[in-house]
């Protein structure tokens, strides 16, 4: 998982225009992404394609897990690894404080039980501009191409300011 991960913010980062770098990036897959409605359509763009094979595509059955990526990433403008963990960044200031939340405990409930690829493009898409376009890539891309019960048990306790799950719920997330 974790070369799928590098493989995605790779990924990102060469759409990306770089003044500082003169890289133009690739604004034209960035806009046809960014205005996909489905993961169905997201997953035929050439870009998407791209990041499949860039995350080692398994087969088939991973690309609506990658359209969805690739949906989800092209909203994202600007990487901070340094930013708190995003479920964390995004939840309430405290449990009896719920207004103070950027994503509403309403909105984050329905990313927590979105069961389809669309369900999740939309919730992860609003999530992402909640939070202005600035996220650790490295943690949005490994929740979007692992959207595992064990992820979604740590990103409740993230966004709740609940600690950490126990360990032996956590053995096998090692991923930001």
């Amino acid at each position: 998982m974790s070369l799928a991960i590098t493989g995605a913010v790779e990924w990102w980062r060469e759409l990306q225009p770089d003044r500082d770098r003169k890289r133009p990036g690739d604004r034209a897959a960035l806009a046809r992404l960014r205005r996909c409605a489905t993961v169905a359509e997201a997953m035929q763009d050439p870009a998407a394609i791209s990041l499949y094979r860039r995350c080692g595509g398994g087969g088939p059955q991973d690309l609506p897990t990658i359209g969805l990526a690739a949906g989800v990433l092209t909203h994202v403008r600007t990487d901070d690894p340094n930013q708190p963990r995003l479920a964390r960044r995004l939840g309430p200031d405290t449990t009896d404080k719920v207004e103070t939340a950027l994503l509403k405990p309403l909105r984050f409930r329905r990313l927590m039980e979105a069961d389809t690829p669309d369900e999740r493009l939309t919730a992860f898409r609003r999530m992402v501009a909640l939070a202005n376009g600035t996220v650790n890539v490295r943690e949005l891309a490994g929740a979007l191409l692992d959207w595992s019960e064990r992820r979604r048990t740590r990103w409740i306790y993230d966004y709740w300011n609940a600690g950490q799950p126990r360990a032996a719920d956590q053995a096998e997330d090692t991923t930001p």
